[in-house]
């Protein structure tokens, strides 16, 4: 799976070197294939993961393996819309707990954080629709394992078909050798995507290249950890013969390129794109305010994804009350089987069909008239029940 929800795929792509040099010489030499949907080998002696990922069809894919990328040898998915038919990748760090060696979260205020940056080179291929892709994730906590509920910050060195990132276009930066035009959206985390205005096939960059502008825009924090970098191609159709090869993850001491920002940054509500499994459901239900003293809360409920077997949940919790809170509580009852699978930003407890989800550490302090979000991901049919929020 990718690192998103248990169904989910990763859409992304890569930062550039300007003038996208395509590195030459003879290619890697094959190790293995890999046909399985989520079979994943390690390779550089357990330094990187390659992985198939091929999350969103039922049909054939195959990708050979070499010491320092992959090809894609056969691809008959096709995907007219919505989601691509898979995510075949290079990963530095941990995907649901499948981690490279001695591998820590690294958190973005860190001096070690300046210092990481990925090189590599694609191979492209003429028609169908793809995107070349580079994957980065961040946490607020020190995550190996599970849906990060950060930042997904997502750079495309290029795409084909009409493929476009989740969102909205809200500006445009020069960084990284390049111009990208800026996308944004939410899907229970941050979506932050760098598309690159002209067409790349090399790809050297450092994170804070990216991180810092996201950052910047409000979309990302500092004390947010990175947890993995990822690095390969989202096929909806036509993905024979993409190609990665050369992929590293450096880690220097130099700082990031500054950045260059145009247009006011805005946060558009989120639209169905590469990332999404269908298109969000737009039904909601708020919860009365209740709590003691000071303190009291609403919270408002949607789902913004669904699909055959599940579905993810949204809540937004409103402190109504005249003071910030210390904490707040959401509970719930399910109408039929739905069972909470997995949370972010509360912990959730469920017995029966009855749900609660509390705040956590950081995210139990709301200013008056302030907001915060948690979300889950629950395994049953689309489902919009009515909350109580009680804080204090």
């Amino acid at each position: 799976m990718k690192a998103r929800i248990a169904l989910a795929a990763a859409a992304v792509a890569a930062a550039v070197v300007g003038g996208g040099i395509m590195l030459s010489g003879p290619a890697s030499a094959v190790e293995t294939t890999l046909c399985d949907q989520y079979a994943s080998t390690k390779v550089q002696g357990g330094e990187y993961i390659v992985q198939n990922n091929r999350w969103g069809t039922g049909a054939a894919q195959c990708i050979d393996v070499s010491d320092d990328g992959f090809t894609i040898t056969q691809q008959e998915g096709v995907n007219s819309g919505g989601a691509p038919t898979a995510y075949p990748s290079l990963v530095w760090g941990c995907h649901y707990n499948n981690c490279t060696n001695n591998f820590s979260p690294i958190k973005a205020s860190s001096t070690e954080f300046t210092g990481i940056g990925s090189k590599a080179s694609m191979k492209y291929v003429s028609g169908g629709v793809w995107n070349a892709s580079y994957d980065i994730w961040f946490d607020p906590t020190a995550r190996k394992d599970g849906q990060n509920t950060g930042a997904e910050v997502m750079i495309w060195a290029n795409h084909s078909g009409g493929a476009s990132p989740v969102g909205s276009k809200v500006g445009t930066v020069t960084t990284a050798g390049g111009t990208w035009d800026v996308w944004y959206g939410n899907i229970g985390w941050n979506v932050v995507s760098y598309v690159r205005t002209s067409a790349a096939s090399s790809v050297d960059f450092k994170v804070t290249d990216f991180y810092n502008d996201a950052v910047q825009r409000g979309y990302a924090q500092s004390s947010w950890y990175l947890t993995s970098i990822q690095a390969g191609f989202e096929p909806w159709s036509g993905g024979k013969g993409l190609g990665i090869s050369g992929f590293a993850v450096t880690k220097g001491t130099s700082g990031s390129t500054p950045v260059v920002t145009t247009a006011a940054p805005t946060v558009p509500a989120a639209t169905p794109t590469a990332t999404t499994t269908t298109p969000p459901v737009t039904t909601t239900t708020t919860a009365p305010s209740t709590g003691t003293g000071t303190a009291k809360c609403t919270a408002t409920y949607k789902v913004s994804q669904s699909w055959g077997s599940g579905f993810i949940g949204e809540v937004t919790v409103k402190n109504t009350g005249a003071a910030t809170s210390k904490n707040w509580k959401v509970a719930w009852t399910w109408p039929a089987s739905q069972k909470v699978v997995s949370s972010w930003n509360a912990t959730s407890a469920q017995s029966g069909t009855k749900v609660t989800a509390a705040s956590l550490n950081y995210n139990g302090a709301v200013s008056a008239s302030g907001t915060t979000q948690f979300g889950m991901q629950v395994d049953g049919a689309s489902a919009t029940p009515k909350l109580t929020c009680s804080a204090a």
